[in-house]
């Protein structure tokens, strides 16, 4: 199946320009970068996709066990990469794509340029014997999986504004409601497991390309120590605090995370 058609591939900006290829968080689609891309539109050639089952995405394309880990969706990646012959690739991630452009990135490195991670967590669960510290214990994420897997609608209402983390902007947690509510709620359930289960410390040193982490100032999905974590593991990376609050900078400061990338670049 072409790429184009399953993950719902477009295309923008400058032809001749150097790809950038954002890729959208848990419960999202590619209609979430629509504040951050016109800035780079007339120097790039702009690649955005929706990770399967999500957006506009083939639905019959889900196969349980290649995204049984996130080394499916890199996979995606890759074959996006390859179909289209990206070279050069300025990656930006969001959320738990960040550790999927990671993972792509480590596999072939030749064909990126850079690797801009946004919120980026390793594990998101603390893991008492080493020290690590990724913001959830164990009973809190299978709570809330639980949680998700018997009421996603309600789950999608009560968590999205949490994960926005701007009560004063009430507009932001509906628009995200309403993109968690857009996904298939099916395939949501089984990809929260393999997010929020994933543990991919090892593979932080395994980088080859340069990296940009960009962490939020405060952060209840992905908090600063991690933000630090991500840092100090990948060779070869920049970290950046926002000013921005919650988990979702292209959404709530798009200028900023605008003028970050720019600075990196």
């Amino acid at each position: 199946m072409s790429t184009t058609l399953r993950n719902a591939v477009t295309f923008s900006g400058r032809d001749s320009g150097q790809p950038m290829l954002f890729a959208h968080g848990y419960g999202c689609d590619q209609h979430m970068w629509r504040l951050v891309t016109p800035a780079f539109a007339g120097t790039h050639r702009l690649v955005l996709f929706d990770h399967v089952g999500n957006g506009r995405s083939d639905l019959t394309a889900y196969d349980e066990t290649k995204y049984a880990t996130l080394d499916g969706y890199a996979t995606d990646i890759l074959e996006i990469v390859e179909e289209h012959d990206l070279r050069d690739v300025l990656f930006v991630g969001h959320s738990v794509s960040a550790m999927i452009g990671l993972l792509a990135a480590v596999r072939r490195p030749e064909r990126f340029a850079g690797v801009v991670m946004i919120g980026p967590s390793p594990r998101y669960i603390n893991d008492e014997a080493s020290g690590y510290v990724g913001g959830f214990g164990r009973p809190d994420i299978e709570q809330m999986l639980d949680s998700l897997d018997s009421n996603y609608l309600g789950w999608s209402s009560a968590m999205a504004p949490v994960i926005m983390g701007h009560p004063e902007r009430p507009e932001l947690g509906e628009e995200l409601t309403n993109s968690f509510c857009r996904t298939d709620p099916a395939i949501a359930k089984k990809f929260a497991r393999v997010t929020f289960l994933s543990d991919n410390r090892a593979d932080l040193p395994l980088m080859r390309v340069p990296s940009l982490v960009l962490q939020c100032s405060d952060d209840v999905i992905a908090p600063s120590v991690v933000g630090e974590y991500v840092h100090k593991h990948t060779p070869q990376s920049t970290f950046v605090t926002l000013n921005a609050t919650g988990h979702c900078p292209n959404l709530s400061a798009p200028e900023e995370t605008v003028d970050a990338i720019k600075s990196w670049l």
